[in-house]
């Protein structure tokens, strides 16, 4: 099924295609499991999947196809830091420092709002004792690192900083 030219989802007959279903997981393509008479419905756990009993009319597919584009573009628009450290957004990812990944968390947590220098060094820091020029200097090292993901922390001068999509906006200050 070719549903746009920009992301498009696959139909799969169930379980007969099963290799083929790992296949397009493996290369983050979007899946539609059209399920065989009898076939147990399969857990769907990838935002990237969803299922249906066959017969289905094209209404209900193509309804089922969008909500899926849907799901998966919300979840890859919004950045994460899971519990090892490493930053996720769309489909990069990096591993931050512990004190990075703690900084970043925070940033996500109010991703494209502003957090305020005093909640970031407010954050438990570890055994280093929180200063104004070294959340400065962590700062500046996430930018680096965040810049290969297309995410930037902009600064807002008096208030704090906003971590958000590079392609977002015109530039900032301390970009």
């Amino acid at each position: 099924m070719r549903a746009s030219a920009v992301e498009r989802v696959e139909l799969i007959r169930w379980p007969v295609e099963s290799d083929r279903r790992e296949r397009c997981r493996d290369r983050g393509v979007m899946r539609i499991l059209v399920l065989e008479a009898g076939a147990e419905a399969p857990l769907c756990v990838d935002l990237k999947e969803d299922w249906v009993r066959a017969p289905v009319s094209a209404d209900d597919l193509r309804a089922r196809a969008e909500a899926l584009r849907i799901r998966a573009a919300a979840a890859e628009s919004r950045p994460e830091v899971d519990p090892n450290g490493v930053l996720r957004f769309r489909w990069r990812s990096a591993l931050l420092s512990p004190t990075e990944a703690r900084l970043v968390a925070r940033l996500t947590e109010s991703y494209a709002e502003v957090v305020t220098r005093d909640d970031l060094l407010r954050l438990p820091q570890g055994r280093t004792v929180p200063s104004r020029n070294a959340l400065d200097l962590h700062i500046m090292r996430i930018r680096r690192r965040l810049a290969a993901l297309g995410l930037r922390v902009r600064t807002v001068r008096g208030r704090g900083y906003v971590l958000e999509s590079a392609e977002s906006g015109e530039g900032g200050e301390g970009d």
